[in-house]
């Protein structure tokens, strides 16, 4: 099963692009497991503040909620490429500096594509 790391921007582009996210990773990756850092729950947390229609028990409900790791750094993008290395899991974002320090460290990155599909990302 693959395990597949939320960040914050990759799922606001999913629910802007109205993705079914079940049925778009089920068919990119096989059967696959969310994993939500900490972190990342308290960025949508106060995003949601701000911008209403988040989905969050979707992704509450779908997500395990994980720690990052103890020598991570407090920054959430530190913390999604340490776990994704250790873990060997993909991240789904559309940071274009995050999706290149996890291409770097050769880690799968998942990314929304014209805001309609998701694809693997390669460069």
């Amino acid at each position: 099963m693959q395990e597949v790391l939320i960040d914050t921007c990759g799922w606001v582009a999913i629910v802007d692009s109205g993705i079914n996210i079940d049925t778009s990773l089920n068919g990119l990756v096989g059967p696959f497991q969310l994993l939500l850092l900490e972190n990342v729950k308290h960025e949508l947390d106060d995003l949601a503040k701000e911008k209403k229609n988040l989905l969050l028990p979707l992704i509450y409900s779908k997500a395990e909620l994980i720690m990052a790791l103890e020598e991570s750094t407090n920054h959430t993008d530190d913390q999604l490429v340490d776990m994704a290395n250790h873990r060997n899991c993909a991240v789904l974002t559309v940071d274009r500096e995050l999706k290149k320090r996890l291409i770097d460290y050769s880690c799968r990155v998942i990314e929304v594509v014209s805001k309609k599909r998701l694809r693997l990302a390669t460069d």
